[in-house]
């Protein structure tokens, strides 16, 4: 069994903070991509950030030089860190992590909701 536990999601004001974890436990081996996708009422999930192994990273155009991604390999843990909170970001936000171990593999994230303030 794989678990994916989101954390940090809130409610917050315009032009604030919030950083986002996601820790990933079981039997999960040789990851490749940590990610957050994001879906707003009434759209479809959108990928916010995904980071490699290796720490190559990509960011949605609507978010970039506002969130960071990072992680750490070593606790299979993602972190999405978000600055300049828009109305626009208020969403419920998932992890995704992706691999391969004998097969391709993906696993979601229960979702953490974030709602910014205007």
């Amino acid at each position: 069994q794989v678990q994916l536990v989101e954390s940090g999601g809130g409610l917050v004001q315009a032009g604030e903070s919030l950083r986002l974890s996601c820790a990933a436990s079981g039997s999960i081996f040789s990851i490749n991509v940590m990610g957050w996708y994001r879906q707003a009422p009434g759209k479809q999930r959108e990928l916010v950030a995904d980071i490699t192994t290796g720490g190559t990273t990509n960011y949605a155009d609507s978010v970039s030089g506002r969130f960071t991604i990072s992680r750490d390999n070593a606790k299979n843990t993602v972190y999405l860190q978000m600055h300049s909170l828009k109305p626009e970001d208020t969403a419920v936000y998932y992890c995704n992590v992706r691999g391969y171990f004998y097969r391709p593999y993906e696993y979601w994230g229960q979702g953490t909701q974030v709602t910014v303030s205007s």
